[in-house]
């Protein structure tokens, strides 16, 4: 008797499924871990309340994690339509138009939050680099290098022009210092800080090289396009 075993699995195929798993993971445990400040949140957010929900991190965050399944139903809505227009790479281009907006808007929002003497202290200014850092701590480091890293990892993937390490630094770099911009004029009783333009360009070229091996290259053909069909010989 023979026995046909199945063929192995691509490398590239099982890395990926590793990643998806390990990602799974990876926010379960965030989730499991703010899960009690993040119930603080719930209430208010449930009854569609501004104060309590919108405007505190907890209530953002909620509602970041709980607009996911939206997230992937518009993933999946937009690929399957690129592909019935025989896009190539439907479900890459789909993903990091979502993952790029669903990634980095609610840190956005959480960077343009008022505090507590906003409009009526003075804007503040630091442009010393690396004195701010040791004020910021693990929190606020961490904090500043997700700010943009949804951006770093889906632009290269989305966009050839972006695909590259220093394009990378200089598009994190760009949104950074117009987020400290707009900080200082609108007077957010926020420091406009030259480390937080630093640490939010660095999380977002760290965030391009781990998906470096997905982005788009010149020499591809274009993936948003769809591919002509051959006439029919006569």
């Amino acid at each position: 008797m023979t026995h046909h075993a199945s063929p192995p699995s691509p490398p590239g195929r099982t890395r990926g499924i590793m990643l998806l798993v390990l990602a799974i993971l990876g926010l379960a445990a965030a989730v499991f871990v703010v899960r009690r400040p993040l119930m603080m949140s719930a209430p208010a957010c449930m009854a569609g309340r501004w104060h309590g929900c919108f405007d505190t991190f907890n209530g953002v965050v909620l509602l970041t994690l709980a607009a996911l399944p939206l997230a992937a139903l518009v993933v999946w809505a937009l690929a399957r339509r690129r592909r019935a227009a025989g896009v190539m790479s439907a479900w890459r281009i789909s993903l990091a138009e979502v993952g790029m907006v669903h990634g980095t808007v609610p840190f956005l929002w959480m960077t343009l939050m008022p505090g507590g003497g906003a409009g009526t202290v003075p804007a503040r200014v630091s442009l010393v680099p690396l004195r701010d850092l040791a004020t910021m701590g693990p929190i606020g480091i961490g904090g500043n290098l997700l700010v943009f890293a949804a951006l770093g990892f889906f632009a290269p993937m989305r966009f050839a022009a972006s695909a590259s390490v220093p394009r990378v630094l200089a598009l994190g770099a760009g949104c950074s210092v117009l987020v400290e911009t707009a900080q200082y004029v609108l007077r957010l009783d926020r420091v406009s800080s030259v480390d937080d333009v630093l640490v939010n360009a660095t999380g977002a070229v760290l965030a391009a090289l781990a998906s470096r091996r997905w982005w788009r290259t010149t020499t591809e053909v274009p993936a948003d396009r769809p591919h002509p069909t051959p006439a029919p010989a006569r």
